[in-house]
């Protein structure tokens, strides 16, 4: 299963039995997409990284461990209000259970993404996750 997938079914899951597939994908297409009709889940890390207080949480979701959670009120703030507005009106919910949805799955998107190092491997490590960061700065 690609990451759209596990994501569209995971937020269907949190959502419940109201929730649409096709809404969900598009949502998370919206939110965190590549514009391919995949899932930038690199930049999304690189975002991550590049802000001291998330890097560690993130690198959790990376590594085999145990994943730190995030607060829906941090990913309110990574991905901005109008976004995570618009996020939740696709979902048909409101921005508050939207960013409380999102922040129970995409721990394990990225999880389940990087499982083994997949995604790790795919970004060049850490240090190709942390020099995408860098560029971001710049």
């Amino acid at each position: 299963m690609d990451l759209m997938q596990l994501g569209t079914q995971l937020l269907s899951d949190q959502l419940g039995s109201g929730a649409n597939g096709e809404s969900i994908t598009s949502a998370i297409s919206n939110l965190m997409g590549d514009g391919q009709g995949g899932l930038d889940i690199t930049g999304l890390v690189s975002q991550m990284n590049s802000n001291g207080d998330l890097a560690g949480i993130v690198n959790s979701w990376l590594g085999d461990g145990s994943n730190t959670p995030i607060s829906a009120e941090t990913l309110q703030g990574l991905f901005g209000a109008d976004k995570m507005q618009q996020f939740a009106t696709q979902l048909g919910t409101d921005s508050g259970s939207a960013a409380n949805s999102l922040a129970e799955v995409l721990p394990k998107m990225i999880d389940s993404g990087s499982s083994g190092g997949s995604l790790l491997d795919s970004a060049g490590g850490v240090e190709g996750l942390l020099g995408a960061a860098k560029s971001l700065l710049s």
